[in-house]
């Protein structure tokens, strides 16, 4: 099993990327890391985590699911990313485990993959905005699960986060 996580080239949330990828490793769930271009991408609080690849780059079958970091570089970075929207709605049409925190469950929001489903994110009067626009149902919760679809408000869920996207990954009802 093997999953893509999606990083904001700066400004991503350092313990949003460091919780969730330890526990994956603890979990025995290999993962690559994507951004708008590969290299260093550096959090909001110094972490520094190299990107292998870039959203060109990546193959969207290769993978079991997508989660995406959030932080102030996900709305500056990912929000607008038509790659990254494209490849939301493939892993989402193709029943994967689709996952994002805090400030990037826009993306999904914006790729379309929101209408009816519950979610929860960061909220800020442009996110609640967005999130409603998506047609989310929003839900004031750290972490909430939708089928497929896993949702969290901030760093503080990003264990919580980490383990329902962990548990969505390996439900043997897929």
């Amino acid at each position: 099993m093997k999953v893509l996580i999606v990083l904001a080239p700066e400004k991503f949330r350092d313990e949003e990327f460091t919780i969730p990828a330890a526990a994956l490793q603890k979990a025995g769930i290999g993962y690559d890391i994507a951004s708008k271009q590969r290299g260093v991408c550096t959090g909001m609080l110094g972490t520094k985590v190299n990107a292998t690849l870039s959203f060109e780059e990546v193959e969207p079958k290769s993978y079991d699911g997508i989660f995406i970091v959030g932080g102030g570089g996900a709305q500056l970075h990912l929000w607008d990313d038509e790659l990254l929207g494209e490849m939301v709605k493939y892993f989402h049409a193709s029943a994967k485990v689709v996952a994002a925190i805090c400030l990037a469950p826009v993306v999904l929001a914006r790729a379309g993959i929101l209408k009816g489903k519950k979610a929860t994110y960061f909220n800020s009067q442009v996110s609640f905005r967005e999130m409603k626009a998506g047609g989310a149902v929003l839900v004031d919760t750290a972490v909430v699960t939708d089928g497929r679809i896993v949702t969290a408000n901030g760093p503080a869920a990003a264990a919580g986060f980490a383990e329902a996207f962990i548990r969505a990954l390996t439900a043997v009802e897929w």
